[in-house]
């Protein structure tokens, strides 16, 4: 994203200015092929129907499973990729091209649970744990503006719905991240369309208008609004200015919320292998009065602050917008070491908000 995929963007979307495109002579971008137009085009798209195609595509986890049951899959998945790739192939569309989208279709199911499912995990945590209308002593989501940095005045009600309509609407850009994505590459790179070189404040960024993209976001926000049946905070959507320049800025945004989240997960999930041990069960039991009230610690302390409206120094930058959203989770973030439990974190491999965990 932010090495050759960017600079191979900005290089097309520089090859369609008016003052370059005749000089090069001929057209350097070419609509992408997905799944269903290869199929199509061939007439093959009743394999999108076949009952075979969730065992064909499905992803293979090792939790909670044998050696056998894995290798039963495995087995299961490699017969239904034989068979769907035998049944479908014809003239122009040999059996490798089957299996290359019986394999794309599977990277979107290994992409959402990367990306989706921890978003998932968090809501199951937040109505778990917490409930709207009241609250355990010491695990109260209520900030206030100045407190702990906080640059939001929200009670313990008005939290727990801010933050659950943040993360709902998380989920629902990480389920549509790939339709967003091709709508991005369509925006960036849209005949007519140009771009201001500006400085943002975070240096120098190529600002451009993105209707595309801004339309299927305000269709997920108007989803995500009846789907909860309520709104806290502002519903301005930062694209094509200082704060997101770009549709290729937008989707560099949106990507990192599994680089935020996973993390967390991974070491709440962790944190029962900690009590098998006695020493850290000692530690955990004394410093945070047990292994419940430890996650209740660590999530209290980040749907608090990493939904206060921090992360910038005004409200048009951070606040309760759509993005400022985001910005107060990257800020929550770059806080973790300050935090009490942050031991906790480096005794369950936790290495950093990078997409590692």
């Amino acid at each position: 994203m932010r090495n050759d995929y960017g600079k191979l963007i900005y290089l097309l979307q520089d090859s369609c200015l008016q003052e370059i495109s005749p000089l090069l002579q001929f057209d350097l971008i070419a609509p992408i092929k997905t799944v269903y137009s290869l199929l199509k085009e061939y007439k093959a798209e009743k394999l999108l129907e076949e009952e075979l195609l969730w065992d064909a595509t499905k992803e293979i986890t090792p939790e909670g499973k044998s050696r056998a049951e894995i290798q039963y899959e495995i087995k299961k998945k490699e017969r239904a990729i034989e068979e769907l790739s035998s049944k479908y192939a014809r003239a122009g569309l040999n059996k490798e091209q089957v299996c290359r989208c019986l394999y794309s279709i599977g990277d979107n199911h290994s992409f959402l649970r990367v990306s989706r499912d921890p978003v998932e995990r968090m809501l199951e945590y937040l109505r778990k744990y917490y409930q709207a209308d009241e609250f355990e002593e010491g695990h109260s989501l209520a900030i206030s503006t100045g407190v702990d940095g906080a640059r939001l005045t929200h009670s313990h009600n008005r939290q727990y719905s801010f933050v659950e309509q943040s993360l709902t609407l998380w989920k629902e850009i990480s389920h549509e991240m790939f339709k967003l994505w091709m709508l991005s590459e369509e925006d960036l790179l849209e005949k007519g369309n140009r771009y201001d070189l500006k400085d943002t404040g975070q240096g120098l960024h190529r600002v451009q208008h993105s209707p595309k993209v801004s339309k299927e976001m305000q269709r997920i926000l108007y989803k995500t609004q009846v789907q909860l049946g309520h709104w806290v905070g502002s519903s301005v959507i930062h694209l094509g200015d200082t704060n997101v320049p770009n549709a290729l800025m937008f989707i560099d945004k949106y990507t990192q919320v599994s680089r935020i989240l996973n993390p967390i997960v991974s070491t709440l999930n962790k944190i029962d292998r900690l009590m098998v041990n006695p020493s850290l069960k000692i530690y955990i039991n004394n410093a945070f009065e047990g292994e419940d009230n430890l996650k209740k610690t660590i999530l209290t302390d980040f749907f608090r602050h990493a939904f206060d409206g921090s992360g910038a120094d005004n409200f048009f930058d951070a606040g309760s917008c759509i993005d400022g959203r985001l910005t107060s989770a990257w800020n929550w973030c770059s806080m973790i070491e300050k935090k009490p439990y942050f031991p906790i974190f480096l005794l369950t491999d936790f290495t950093g908000f990078d997409g590692k965990f």
